[in-house]
């Protein structure tokens, strides 16, 4: 087998998981849907012709949103950098390192099938192209648009065969269709990136999969088909392309409660943005509402997590490279058909219906980045959520805790870059040749490598805070009050009930017993006195 053919084979999988829909049937163009907006892009002159390419549409898009692409620029989903307020960290395309797919440089053109811009290949992309923005990811309505991993965020321009050797073809899209029938954002056009996110559909977050598209109620209240039936924009109310919410920063205290949708000040993605402070109604009300103050509402109302399908767990890339008794790289599925083992990336584990850990959170976020030093005798946490009991500013609140094992350099101490997707034999690790594959990944970003690399273990948390459950299937007191509970693991709690010291509750019980033997002797004796004074 040549090296190309067994690359292409071990990214199969990765490159099947990341064709978001690509393996059903092209759906054809949906019937056009009533809609109150005042403008039918199909009547624009700009529009009414063929289009080449993705940036050939932006190029029309612009002569009326002028603004547009200069707003996009500024935005998170743009960029892929974020300063953080509280930490003062800068994260970034360069230094951000996840214990997923682990990092980006030197593997643009396969992870850029997510950005919101066309021909992000290599560290030199322009950032300041208009043109290169991507109006259709966002705003498709018609289910025809997509994006291939290995394309550098292009849509495909031809019909192509996808995964290569499959026998399934995908249809490339009617650029003029698409563009004529634009409009506002869904669960569909948001889902095709973040539903997807860390290699495949369900792996990363946990709470954010395909299974939203068209939820029922069991599963998500706020974006139930048959319910609210919410888009993500509903609550990530966005203006002049900017989103709020981030897992970067997050808002874990909402101190003014309810108010109006889109306040400067305050983030409208929050539970409380829509309900309030004190959500409960009826006969148990207060006592409700008086767990608000330490308890964040997801952790009562998202019971579990990866409800629907099975999220990734764990990911060990130090057992990749074996290979079977014919010297080729293998897969082995687990029961319900994921990989939990591929040559080419290691051990897998997917769990379903998952209950949360939790901890307490303030909403500071500290990572671990590329140029941290770490301390290899211990696991490393890829992000750390700050709280405490007693901050005034941390809830409880449930998070996905993921672990993996990932390569770090033994002379800096810190964790690697390395190189996973290429369509040049020469970049690529040959029969899973680590050093190959971090020197060209380190090279990328301009850093120096010792040359030794060893495995640490780590951990990456994801607040979990979609897939909010009916208030039926909300926690139940005894989930938490009756021990074993769910918040045995959180410190500074205590639960009448639940906690207490088993000498003292012996001695109470002794005493109450004692008392009680008390009680009835007295009034055993009061009742004999009687007695015997009736008697005289």
């Amino acid at each position: 087998m040549s090296l190309r053919q067994f690359i292409s084979a071990g990214l199969l999988g990765l490159l099947a998981s990341l064709a978001l829909a690509s393996n059903a049937p092209t759906p054809a163009p949906a019937a056009k849907a009533a809609t109150s907006s005042t403008a039918d892009h199909s009547k624009f002159k700009a529009l009414q012709q063929s289009f080449a390419s993705g940036p050939e549409v932006t190029k029309a898009c612009l002569t009326c949103h002028t603004e547009a692409a200069k707003q996009v620029h500024k935005t998170k989903h743009w960029t892929w950098e974020f300063m953080n307020p509280d930490t003062k960290q800068r994260l970034g395309k360069k230094n951000v390192i996840n214990n997923f797919c682990t990092a980006v440089p030197s593997n643009y053109e396969f992870c850029t099938a997510c950005h919101v811009g066309y021909g992000w290949k290599d560290q030199n992309y322009d950032f300041t192209s208009e043109n290169n923005v991507d109006c259709l990811a966002c705003h498709d309505t018609t289910g025809t648009y997509r994006k291939l991993p290995g394309l550098a965020g292009h849509p495909t321009y031809k019909d192509v065969e996808f995964p290569p050797k499959s026998g399934k073809i995908v249809k490339a899209p009617d650029l003029r269709a698409v563009a004529q029938g634009v409009g506002k954002s869904s669960r569909d056009t948001c889902g095709s990136c973040h539903f997807y996110g860390g290699g495949g559909d369900a792996v990363k977050h946990g709470d954010l999969d395909s299974s939203l598209k068209n939820p029922g109620k069991y599963l998500d209240v706020h974006m139930a088909k048959d319910g609210l039936n919410f888009t993500c924009g509903e609550c990530h109310k966005t203006s002049g392309h900017d989103v709020p919410g981030s897992r970067y920063a997050v808002t874990t205290v909402e101190k003014e409660g309810g108010h109006m949708r889109g306040k400067k000040d305050a983030n409208p993605a929050t539970c409380q943005a829509c309900h309030g402070g004190k959500p409960h109604q009826g006969e148990k009300a207060d006592r409700l509402n008086a767990h608000t103050a330490k308890l964040a509402c997801q952790t009562c109302h998202i019971p579990e997590f990866a409800r629907a399908q099975p999220t990734k767990m764990m990911w060990d890339w130090s057992t990749a490279g074996k290979l079977d008794k014919d010297g080729k790289p293998f897969k082995i599925k687990d029961s319900v058909g994921h990989d939990a083992y591929d040559s080419k990336k290691g051990d897998f584990r997917y769990e379903s219906n998952v209950i949360p850990d939790y901890v307490w959170f303030n909403g500071k976020v500290d990572y671990t980045l590329r140029e941290t030093k770490l301390d290899p005798s211990k696991v490393i946490e890829i992000n750390h959520f700050n709280g405490s009991p007693d901050d005034g500013k941390s809830k409880i609140w449930p998070i996905k805790r993921f672990v993996g094992k990932q390569p770090y350099d033994v002379g800096s101490n810190q964790l690697l870059v390395f190189h996973t997707y290429g369509k040049d034999d020469s970049a690529l690790w040959s029969n899973f040749n680590w050093d190959k594959a971090i020197e060209f990944g380190m090279k990328e970003i301009g850093a120096e490598y010792s040359g030794k690399y060893a495995f640490v273990s780590t951990e990456m948390s994801w607040p979990i805070t979609h897939m909010v459950a009916p208030k039926a299937d909300a926690l139940a007191c005894a989930q938490c009050h009756t021990g074993p509970g769910r918040l045995d693991k959180v410190p500074g709690i205590y639960m009448p009930g639940r906690h207490g010291n088993a000498l003292l509750d012996t001695l109470g019980w002794s005493f109450a017993g004692l008392a009680f033997l008390g009680v009835v002797a007295h009034g055993a004796g009061r009742i004999y006195t009687s007695r015997k004074g009736a008697e005289k």
